[in-house]
C-alpha cells in the first residue's frame, strides 16, 4: 500500500507532462515501476494500460485543435499494429529489457535536443513517399513497442519533425494516435503471453491518476504551450529516465 501512495502522484505528474507532447508516458511508468522494484513481468501491461488512458484524451484534444492528419500517420500504423502484437508475445529477460529501453530512449532524446529551434513542417508528405517510408519504419517501431511496453510515439514524433513532415503539435497528434493503436495491440500480445499479471485493485489508483494528469496535460499541449516548449520538456524527460535506467543496469 505504501508503494502505491508514492507511485500515484508520480504517475499523475508523468501523465501531466508527457501528455503535453502527445505521449502516454509509458517509458517513465516503466522506469518508475523498475525503480521501486515492481515485478518486471507486470510492468509492460501496467505501462500499456496507463498509456491507453492518457492518449485517448490526447487524441481527442489534438484532433479537436486541428493538428491531426490520418494521412500522415496511417502508413506507420498499418505495419506497426501486427508487429506490436507480435512483440508483446516475445519473452524478454530483465537485463535485456532495461538495456534496450535505456538506449532507445537516449537516442530519441538526444536528437530532439541537438537543435535549439522548434522543428517545423517543411514539406507536404506525398502519399507514395509516406507509404514507402512508413511501412518498414512502422513495423520496427511497432515490434519494439510491444516488446518493451511502450506505445512507440517517442520514436515517431521526433522522426516526423526531423524529416520535416510535421511541426511539434502535428507530431504530437500523430504520436497520440500511434501510441493508442500500438498500446492496444501490444497489450493484447502481453495478455496472450502471460495472462493478467496484476490485480485490478492495485492498478486502478494509477489509472485514475494518469487519467486526471492526461486530461490536464493534453489541454495545455494542444491549446496553450508553444511548440518549442513541448519539444524541450519531452526531450529532457526522456533523457533523464534513460540515464537512470542505464545507471541501474
Amino acid at each position: 500500500m505504501e508503494l502505491w501512495i508514492v507511485l500515484v502522484p508520480l504517475f499523475f505528474l508523468t501523465a501531466l507532462i508527457y501528455s503535453m507532447a502527445g505521449f502516454g508516458g509509458g517509458s517513465t511508468y516503466l522506469a518508475l515501476l523498475a525503480f521501486f522494484s515492481v515485478p518486471y513481468q507486470s510492468m509492460p501491461q501496467t505501462a500499456l494500460l496507463c498509456n491507453l488512458v492518457v492518449v485517448c484524451g490526447g487524441c481527442w484534444f489534438f484532433i479537436k485543435g486541428g493538428h491531426f492528419s490520418l494521412r500522415r500517420v496511417l502508413p506507420f500504423v498499418v505495419s506497426s499494429i501486427p508487429m506490436a502484437y507480435y512483440g508483446g508475445t516475445v519473452p524478454i529477460g530483465k537485463k535485456l529489457f532495461t538495456l534496450l529501453l535505456g538506449i532507445s530512449l537516449a537516442v530519441a532524446a538526444l536528437r530532439m535536443l541537438l537543435s535549439g529551434y522548434s522543428f517545423e513542417r517543411r514539406t507536404e508528405l506525398s502519399w507514395r513517399n509516406a507509404w514507402v517510408t512508413g511501412i518498414p519504419i512502422g513495423a520496427v517501431l511497432g515490434f519494439f513497442s510491444g516488446l518493451v511496453g511502450i506505445g512507440g510515439g517517442i520514436y515517431l514524433s521526433p522522426l516526423l519533425m526531423i524529416l520535416g513532415w510535421a511541426d511539434s503539435k502535428e507530431a504530437a497528434a500523430a504520436a497520440s494516435f500511434f501510441i493508442l493503436v500500438n498500446s492496444m495491440a501490444g497489450l493484447i500480445g502481453q495478455f496472450s503471453k502471460s495472462g493478467l499479471s496484476f490485480e485490478i485493485s492495485e492498478v486502478l489508483p494509477l489509472l485514475v491518476a494518469v487519467f486526471l494528469g492526461g486530461q490536464i496535460g493534453s489541454r495545455l499541449g494542444s491549446q496553450k504551450l508553444p511548440r518549442l516548449a513541448i519539444q524541450r520538456i519531452t526531450a529532457l524527460l526522456i533523457l533523464y529516465i534513460s540515464g537512470r535506467l542505464l545507471l541501474q543496469k
